[in-house]
């Protein structure tokens, strides 16, 4: 299932605005404060080109505010509508039937661009792109899911930023003991588990240790309490580092590192602000980054629809935030050379059990 037409990392960074796009991954500070289904902000000014477009995304069901990739995705739209003037809006998915619902509305809303946020909307961009071939689509976290010209497919390497935040769980548990919380099975989040139990590989043979791996899925991208739940227990057991890759699951595990007086991994966003003292660092996914530039090149002309995007740590689009108060010098820095090491091809982090099968074989 993918697109007919992949475009390179060169290919996407060719004709955009300059090679630091993705360098100056600046968040917003701003998800969204509505707690309605939709919010949108307007501006009368125009963009450089003197158009004023409209653009509206559609959230899976961590709906905007998760802490993740709905409030990074959002934030890049919010930095649209401040530095373009264009028309920009979301609207929440309360669950996964609102999908198509949702998707309907934002056609009728007019939008030019519609982004439908996460994997679990794949069938549902597809159906809505086949029936309005007029109108563009976007989706992150999945490749164009038909290869209809009129959508685009944006997905990370997450194994990047996972495996150099495994290495940096391992190298910083004094338990010998870390966790992994997904939120729901899908090829996206095997990227985060397999990533992050290989780069824990990498640094047991790496510094002679033995630290293992407990792994739990919550079934959720919403149930924060679930998430803390999951976490307490994997704290009880002995985990001192807990990374999740679960949307809004995963504000509930941050909630137990804080309130067990151990470390969690946050996803997507850099979470540290949740827990100053108690998120040892997170695996970026610069969402925003990416849906403000490809909906700039698609707006514009400059790149056509109807590919799949696909970037990693050589395009900045993900990694690990520059903070590392709580880990130190010695850890982060030998993380940034892991980090090299993958950009430079001498690491393949896997992205799934059977390349972890043979990553760990091949150790």
């Amino acid at each position: 299932m993918g697109a007919s037409d992949n475009v390179s990392r060169r290919g996407f960074l060719r004709g955009a605005a300059g090679i630091g796009a993705f360098g100056a991954a600046a968040f917003l500070a701003g998800c969204g404060e509505s707690s309605s289904s939709n919010n949108s902000s307007n501006s009368n000014s125009s963009s450089d080109a003197g158009k004023k477009y409209k653009v509206e995304m559609v959230t899976d069901t961590g709906g905007v505010n998760d802490q993740s990739f709905n409030s990074s995705s959002w934030q890049g739209l919010q930095k649209l509508q401040d530095e373009e003037g264009w028309d920009v809006s979301y609207l929440e998915s309360k669950q996964e039937s609102d999908y198509a619902t949702n998707l309907d509305k934002a056609v009728d809303d007019e939008a030019n661009l519609i982004w439908g946020i996460g994997f679990a909307m794949a069938d549902a961009v597809g159906n809505a792109a086949k029936a309005n071939p007029d109108v563009q689509f976007a989706i992150i976290d999945n490749v164009n899911p038909t290869g209809g010209s009129n959508i685009t497919g944006v997905t990370f390497r997450a194994q990047e930023s996972c495996f150099m935040c495994g290495y940096i769980a391992a190298r910083f548990s004094k338990s010998a003991m870390v966790g992994f919380i997904g939120g729901i099975t899908s090829d996206v989040i095997d990227q985060f588990e397999y990533g992050y139990r290989a780069g824990i590989d990498y640094a047991n043979k790496e510094q002679g240790l033995n630290v293992q791996c407990e792994v739990q899925y919550a079934d959720s991208f919403s149930d924060s309490a679930k998430g803390k739940s999951i976490a307490n227990k994997m704290f009880s057991d002995g985990c001192d580092v807990v990374i999740h890759a679960a949307g809004g699951v995963g504000v509930g595990v941050i909630d137990a590192a804080k309130d067990a007086g151990k470390y969690a991994i946050g996803a997507d966003l850099d979470q540290g602000h949740l827990a100053p003292e108690n998120v040892l660092t997170s695996a970026l996914k610069k969402c925003n980054v990416a849906v403000d530039d490809v909906s700039k090149r698609l707006l514009t002309g400059d790149l056509e629809g109807g590919s799949s995007i696909d970037l990693g740590l050589s395009d900045d689009a993900v990694g690990i935030p520059e903070n590392h108060d709580i880990m130190g010098d010695e850890i982060y820095n030998a993380a940034i050379e892991v980090g090299d090491k993958i950009k430079s091809g001498d690491i393949v982090p896997p992205a799934n059990k059977e390349q972890y099968d043979q990553y760990t074989a091949s150790l």
